[in-house]
């Protein structure tokens, strides 16, 4: 017969399922199967390994587990984000009058925090007075949290009274009741409190500051706070970066980069995503340009996906393939977010045979992976591989999401598959449980307009649960010219004025209706209109690739430092492209 020891050593050396199966045999063969003194070390070897439910049977049969066992459980549960199961054993365990210690509360307060049942944490709460363990510093933080994190923006003045009830409080605690404030949109109070402790905070709880600033988006504030910092870390220069970053002051965001004393990856990816997020794509390849020269630090795969985001959106097809390039030398292409983003990237610009080539060689496709080449084949013309894609996709047991049915519902729209469309969209709540976007009501009203089904178009419209918006109404508005619908285009118009009163290009469009429907007194009326508002298009922006940089350029554009060259070689190319009088 095995005896204790041994199979304790042999837990020990367990780095298999299998293996420790094994083990549990020959226990239960020795008669061990309800030791208490065993079933923690059994319990959190099935933890360890990944068997929950085997660490659930074998707690099962143990009788009147010590609390230790009860812990071991709780913590298994909670880092496996078994909250609901955390919760239901402490019940039982209450039930059982086992005695909880402040590990017991550690683990269950944390799955409190994760669910929005504010009940459950206020009768948590309750058993920790009973016991004693409310005024430990550990549990009255994460009670903090707790009453943070309830549903409906948090339970701040619950948690203010924890925090003012606590006997002993650490800057972890003060940390937790400023973010709790914080997460409330109260950053008076939170600015109060933080000065009340500001003299022995650490620098984790000045940027917990800092940031909360940011969020309100008070960044002179933030600024003010940034230079009081007895002491700055990395993380509080990346705070700020980030802050001027999302607040769209880029100019500031690129000064701040270039005075931090160190930077690591998330510096460089804290400017990329500013340059990205307002939509200064050249600026964001410059800056993943340098990085690679600068060689300070390396890319990680956010770098990648956001460079490859550029790309996609600035139409840089070269570079975007020395992207892909260096992602498989440096064995990226094992990511799912950068083997999205290239895919995405040959999609948009233009290259769907090679979105199309990694596609087929990738081995590990995720829904987001089916989405891009659905969209990206009905986006090119390829409806009819669109649908055989999707049909494949949940023939491989992939559930489509809603951005699945924008692909598929505009790939209908493209083939005039008015009944095939419907039928799908009919699929979505019938089939799928997913409720319409807007999207996708955009989608079949283009695919009715194209189908000159304006009149069922503009019932549809009538029976969505929100508001058409302007992409809506601009569908309808453009098939009106086509089909001569005067009425609907007024009505298209007087909704698009209310959305957009600014965009000239809804009256370009109304006027060229009646001039179409030969209506010529309206049409003069609507120009005549036009200049008296003094209504204007708004000039398009365009992006060209030459010898690995990405130029803008919008009409009439004075802003590249060769601008009179330009313009020189324009007039050139517009002497040549006049007839020759002489062949006339």
């Amino acid at each position: 017969m095995v005896g204790e020891e041994t199979l304790v050593s042999l837990l020990q050396r367990c780095r298999k399922p299998a293996h420790l199966r094994q083990v549990a045999a020959l226990a239960v063969a020795g008669g061990l199967r309800r030791d208490g003194r065993l079933a923690p070390k059994m319990a959190s070897t099935f933890f360890d390994l990944g068997l929950p439910e085997d660490a659930r049977r074998w707690f099962d049969c143990v009788v009147d587990p010590a609390t230790v066992l009860w812990n071991i459980m709780f913590k298994g549960y909670t880092q496996r984000d078994a909250h609901r199961e955390t919760l239901a054993l402490f019940a039982r365990m209450r039930v059982g009058g086992a005695a909880p210690n402040r590990y017991t509360f550690t683990f269950v307060l944390k799955s409190c925090a994760k669910l929005p049942a504010a009940r459950t944490g206020t009768a948590v709460h309750g058993v920790a007075v009973k016991t004693g363990f409310e005024g430990n510093p550990f549990v009255g933080t994460l009670l903090i949290d707790v009453y943070s994190a309830a549903a409906g923006g948090g339970d701040c003045e619950s948690a203010r009274k924890v925090f003012e009830a606590m006997p002993e409080r650490n800057v972890v605690s003060w940390t937790a009741i400023v973010s709790a404030h914080l997460a409330s949109g109260d950053v008076g109070s939170a600015r109060r409190l933080f000065d009340r402790v500001a003299a022995g905070a650490d620098v984790v709880l000045w940027n917990t500051m800092v940031s909360g600033y940011i969020s309100a988006g008070d960044m002179a504030a933030a600024w003010e706070l940034f230079e009081r910092m007895p002491h700055r870390d990395l993380m509080a220069w990346n705070t700020l970066l980030h802050g001027f970053a999302i607040g769209g002051d880029l100019e500031e965001c690129a000064k701040l980069f270039q005075a931090m004393p160190k930077r690591n990856v998330f510096s460089w990816n804290g400017l990329m995503r500013g340059y990205l997020r307002h939509e200064r794509f050249s600026e964001a390849l410059s800056t993943f340009t340098h990085m690679l020269r600068a060689r300070e630090v390396s890319p990680n795969d956010a770098t990648l996906a956001m460079a490859l985001s550029a790309c996609s959106k600035a139409g840089a097809l070269d570079f975007g393939r020395r992207i892909h390039l260096y992602a498989q030398s440096h064995g990226f292409m094992g990511t799912n977010h950068v083997v999205n983003g290239v895919i995405d990237m040959y999609a948009k610009c233009g290259s769907l045979h090679s979105a199309l080539e990694v596609f087929d060689k990738t081995p590990i496709r995720d829904l987001v992976t089916w989405n891009i080449v659905i969209g990206a084949l009905a986006a090119h013309g390829r409806a009819a591989a669109a649908l055989g894609l999707f049909e494949k996709m949940k023939a491989e047991r992939v559930a489509p999401d809603g951005i699945t049915f924008v692909g598929v519902l505009s790939a209908c729209s493209h083939m005039g598959l008015v009944q095939i469309g419907l039928a799908y969209f009919r699929s979505m709540a019938e089939d799928h449980s997913i409720a319409p976007w807007m999207e996708h009501y955009g989608c079949v009203v283009d695919l009715l307009c194209r189908a000159g089904l304006l009149a069922e178009a503009l019932e549809l419209v009538g029976t969505m649960p929100v508001a058409a918006d302007c992409v809506i109404w601009s569908t309808l508005l453009g098939a009106c010219q086509t089909r001569g619908a005067v009425e609907l285009a007024e009505l298209a118009v007087e909704k698009l004025a209310a959305l957009r009163p600014d965009d000239a290009a809804n009256y370009v469009a109304l006027s060229n209706v009646y001039g179409a429907a030969g209506s010529w007194g309206d049409f003069a009326r609507t120009k005549r209109q036009m200049k008296e508002w003094n209504t204007e298009k708004s000039p398009g922006r365009s992006m060209i690739e030459i010898d690995r940089w990405v130029f803008e350029f919008c009409s009439s554009d004075g802003r590249h430092p060769r601008t009179e060259e330009i313009y020189g070689v324009l007039r050139q190319l517009k002497q040549l492209t006049r007839p020759d009088d002489d062949l006339n």
